[in-house]
């Protein structure tokens, strides 16, 4: 504890509080253009001066389903577009929506912001479950002692680096490729984040807004609402968002995933019939 209050990393406090969703499932159809999604919360055994002051910051984060990501740099070679170079991260988020009191910059120093991957910028794209949090070391797996498989990024990014001073200047980095996936997701409306849209509407009660886009990826989603006092991380609060298909989409799914020779077989016999009925419809002899 001393170790954590004299970092600024972790600090328990007799603040508690919850959060709740408007809605704890979302139903995708073929009509679906994006929703908001309002998560509200109470806190509780709040200093009444601090809050006077507006010390306590929330910031709220809904984290889609992570999943392992290859991101490839292309180069026009001869009028041909070509792979140059890839890089693949284990687990990054399908999509994700932030919204804070303040700019994360004033909420809380970059090494905390990081630790808990908070924000685009500092968004963590190699851990589902992000290790090392709070100074903590990631459990080591046989694997990784052996140094065989499963480089973490932090390492990655130090070789390339290492390997970008002595090769040539040109050599793209990991973060590269890191900031490159955020940009795309980001012009994709996937990767968003606001400033002001955690509001308190009362001394104690609060609610965030959040973007959900219309490319919104189905799964299970977490909501999570971290609470500050003065730039110090006091605790967090989580809850479960489902994204499903529903409607016609939702059993066409269904049937491709448990049924998938069958799918592939009716869809070569869907298109033969299409196939033959247009020429029966559109022929001029």
């Amino acid at each position: 504890m001393a170790l954590f209050g004299s970092r600024g990393l972790a600090q328990e406090g007799i603040e508690t509080f919850e959060i709740g969703l408007s809605t704890s499932t979302i139903q995708i159809s073929s009509d679906f253009t994006g929703a908001r999604l309002v998560v509200f919360g109470a806190l509780d055994n709040a200093d009444a001066k601090l809050l006077r002051q507006q010390r306590y910051d929330i910031v709220v984060a809904l984290i889609g389903p992570r999943s392992p990501v290859v991101v490839r740099e292309k180069e026009r070679t001869f009028g041909l577009w070509i792979n140059r170079g890839s890089e693949t991260f284990d687990a990054a988020p399908g999509s994700y929506a932030l919204a804070a009191t303040r700019p994360l910059a004033d909420v809380a120093r970059q090494e905390l912001r990081q630790r808990l991957s908070l924000g685009i910028n500092d968004l963590r794209l190699d851990s589902a479950s992000v290790p090392g949090a709070f100074g903590q070391p990631a459990p080591e797996t046989p694997e990784e002692a052996k140094g065989q498989v499963n480089v973490s990024i932090a390492e990655r990014r130090a070789k390339a680096a290492q390997a970008a001073t002595v090769l040539s200047p040109d050599v793209v980095t990991v973060d590269d490729y890191a900031e490159a996936l955020k940009r795309i997701r980001e012009a994709k409306g996937l990767y968003n984040q606001s400033v002001g849209s955690v509001q308190f509407v009362s001394p104690t009660l609060f609610r965030a807004d959040l973007y959900l886009p219309a490319d919104l990826p189905t799964g299970t989603h977490m909501a999570r609402a971290y609470l500050f006092r003065s730039g110090v991380f006091i605790r967090e609060s989580s809850e479960p968002l489902y994204v499903r298909k529903s409607g016609f989409e939702s059993y066409i799914d269904d049937m491709a995933t448990r049924y998938g020779a069958l799918y592939g077989v009716a869809a070569v016999l869907l298109a033969i019939f299409t196939g033959w009925f247009g020429r029966l419809v559109f022929k001029r002899d």
